[in-house]
């Protein structure tokens, strides 16, 4: 638009210089002679009428370049809306796009959450059947065991009930009382060898390795749970009150072969009496504990 303008103004410039040119002269003869005279001389260099076409030329080259600079420039600033316009609607879509993204990243996360609580649940399901599958299999070896003494016991209970009183069992041509049952309390070593005796029996007299297995393995099948150890013992007719560290029967026969627990006897507190307690090895069942201590007791008398 102004390369327009510029251009119409020198169109007009040149206009006027033709008319100029073409205007009658105006001068006498004389201004003619001096003008040819002056002619006659050295020409310009430089012609004022090409100068200024020059410069009007150059001047509207200029405003040409200036005109579509502008033109480039308010084309550029117009665009700049359209541009950021775009942006914005990228924007958005990404926005969109992100929260779809995080939504999901979101259910996929609880979903996890979800399938991990429930394999621990599974887990501590597995763990609580392998538990009772443990206990269930302990308790059956323990019926099985309670069977196979049971089965064991059976001649011997046959036996019994004609060669020894009820209550008393029979173990190798001798009968023997053991006071599981809860109606007879616990009684210190001299109390219990009072019952024995009232019965026509002793404290029994553990002298070979095959009779304390069978009293073990007698005592450890009635063992109550609940007890401590030290409450589960059976006075037998072992002391050494006569000499201390000297063990003897009651017929004072001297000890030769014991089946005391690791670092007994100890004689720790007066301990002159011997018991023998429910233990997995048998041939470390004995302790020696006071002989005012309450315990369970076993007697021992021939058979009929």
């Amino acid at each position: 638009m102004e390369a327009s303008v510029f251009d119409s103004a020198y169109n007009k410039l040149i206009s006027q210089e033709d008319l100029s040119v073409d205007e009658p002269p105006r001068h006498s003869n004389q201004e003619k002679q001096q003008v040819s005279l002056s002619m006659v001389g050295p020409a310009s260099t430089w012609d004022p009428k090409r100068v200024l076409e020059i410069t009007l030329a150059v001047l509207a080259a200029v405003l040409l370049a200036v005109d579509i600079g502008l033109g480039v420039y308010y084309n550029h600033l117009t665009d700049e809306p359209r541009k950021v316009e775009s942006i914005n609607r990228e924007l958005a879509t990404l926005h969109k796009t992100y929260n779809a993204a995080s939504q999901r990243r979101h259910e996929s996360q609880k979903r996890l959450a979800e399938e991990t609580r429930q394999q621990q649940i599974t887990k501590w399901q597995l763990e609580h059947q392998t538990i009772r599958s443990k206990d269930y299999k302990k308790q059956a070896d323990k019926i099985q065991l309670d069977i196979a003494v049971l089965k064991s016991h059976l001649p011997m209970l046959n036996e019994g009930c004609r060669r020894c009183s009820p209550g008393w069992t029979l173990i190798n041509s001798a009968c023997y009382f053991f006071s599981f049952s809860d109606r007879y309390s616990r009684r210190s070593w001299q109390e219990a060898r009072q019952f024995c005796n009232k019965h026509g029996s002793d404290l029994v007299v553990v002298d070979t390795s095959e009779k304390q297995m069978i009293i073990n393995q007698l005592i450890n099948h009635h063992q109550d749970p609940s007890m401590s150890i030290t409450q589960s013992g059976f006075w037998i007719g072992l002391r050494d009150v006569e000499e201390e560290g000297v063990w003897r029967w009651l017929k004072g026969t001297r000890l030769i072969e014991g089946y005391w627990n690791d670092g007994e006897p100890n004689n720790s507190g007066n301990e002159n009496c011997a018991a023998t307690y429910p233990r997995d090895n048998p041939f470390k069942g004995w302790n020696d504990a006071p002989c005012s201590y309450n315990l369970k007791w076993i007697c021992e008398m021939p058979a009929n």
